[in-house]
């Protein structure tokens, strides 16, 4: 009987989920892939599949995964093919599966997460939008079922590291300050109109918006990066991680992308995780905390860094920032709102629809027209998203371009 441990990968063709076979292709005597998820992208799926030989994989319709099927005719390869949502979920709560990597993006990956919290899992989160959209009920799920909530985000991962040991985990109801806390520094790169005339930005091509100076994403949070909307998620994200209030978080704009979040104590100590900005470290820290294994990371080399720093966020470069942040503080079906428009938003930015400052604007709108923020079980919260969606769609109609 093998001890590794079995992974299901949610997200297994995008940035996160290749960056986590990456990890687990560097330490085989530790880890296995049981399964592999993914949208429609059933040609790298397949390559997947035949590299990883996972037991099952799972496509996002009954289309993908027959092509997927045809993909691996005549490979040799014995992986079983599924399609949708569900499959995901069950399999994400397998009773031969250790850990699941949540890293769909966006609000299809809070069913399956839930799935594997649900069965007690240790559930590696790169998927913000399902603490954005679900809070309160996450974390009390996580609780609940006796999961393990780690968290991927470079962001969050560098604050896990940076905390007391008695604050690491979801398990805990512990407060910052019983613990010697007295604020969180969630580090942003600013994206790459850090510099740029504000006035300029009506005029923001998706080519521009997704070149990130540092890190290698995919487009919607490539996106997200740009706005700062992403910053806003993760600071929401943080609210529940790290059982903290809005005021005990603070944003700080770090260009260079070296140090990745900070905590600052009462005595005046700050201890910061540095690292080369690489997904694969948090991914390693996460799969083997609390050990740590080879990650194919370059460490730094300090000698070559020129430059090192910081700044406050500018609201009006960054008002999807700002507006995170409001929701954030305002409820639950604020920031499920926030982060439905904004999906649907950066999609027809993505698609040409829509101009890049007209996000901010799509979001801000259908926000205003939240009823009720007080959602609080998971048929409550889809439908709010449901709404939001509804809502930005219409407004994205009245675009004139």
């Amino acid at each position: 009987m093998s001890c590794r441990q079995q992974l299901v990968i949610l997200g297994a063709t995008g940035s996160i989920g290749l960056s986590t076979l990456d990890v687990v292709a560097r330490n085989q005597e530790q880890f296995a892939v049981f399964a592999l998820a993914a949208g429609n992208n059933s040609e790298l799926m397949a390559q997947l599949c035949i590299a990883h030989q996972p037991r099952f994989a799972v496509m996002a319709d009954d289309s993908a995964a027959a092509k997927l099927s045809q993909h691996l005719s005549g490979s040799g390869c014995k992986t079983v093919i599924r399609s949708g949502i569900a499959a995901m979920s069950e399999l994400a709560a397998h009773p031969d599966v250790d850990a699941v990597m949540s890293a769909i993006v966006g609000a299809a990956g809070l069913i399956p997460t839930l799935s594997a919290v649900e069965a007690g899992k240790k559930v590696l989160l790169a998927n913000k939008e399902s603490l954005v959209m679900s809070g309160q009920l996450f974390i009390d799920k996580v609780k609940q079922h006796k999961a393990t909530l780690l968290p991927i985000d470079s962001e969050h991962n560098a604050i896990f590291q940076c905390l007391p040991s008695a604050l690491q985990g979801s398990k805990t109801n512990a407060q910052l300050h019983e613990h010697g806390v007295s604020k969180i520094l969630l580090t942003g790169s600013g994206g790459p109109f850090l510099t740029c005339d504000i006035a300029s930005l009506k005029d923001v091509t998706v080519a521009q918006a997704v070149a990130h100076p540092n890190w290698s994403m995919g487009q919607k949070i490539s996106v997200d990066s740009a706005t700062m909307m992403n910053k806003g998620l993760e600071f929401i994200e943080a609210k529940w991680l790290f059982n903290c209030q809005a005021n005990d978080i603070e944003v700080v704009i770090h260009p260079q992308s070296i140090i990745h979040s900070m905590v600052q104590y009462q005595d005046g100590s700050v201890l910061a995780q540095m690292g080369n900005p690489d997904m694969r470290t948090p991914i390693a820290h996460a799969l083997a905390y609390p050990q740590r294994i080879d990650a194919g990371v370059t460490p730094l080399d300090f000698s070559q860094l020129a430059d090192f720093t910081f700044t406050k966020p500018d609201f009006a470069r960054y008002p999807n920032l700002q507006l995170a942040i409001a929701a954030c503080n305002a409820g639950q079906g604020a920031t499920t709102t926030v982060n439905a428009a904004n999906e649907i938003a950066v999609q027809a930015f993505l698609q040409g629809q829509i101009g890049f400052t007209d996000i901010y604007r799509i979001n801000a709108q259908t926000l205003d027209t939240t009823v009720d923020v007080n959602v609080h079980t998971l048929d409550e919260i889809l439908e709010c998203d449901r709404l939001a969606r509804l809502q930005a769609t219409q407004l994205i109609a009245k675009v004139v371009r």
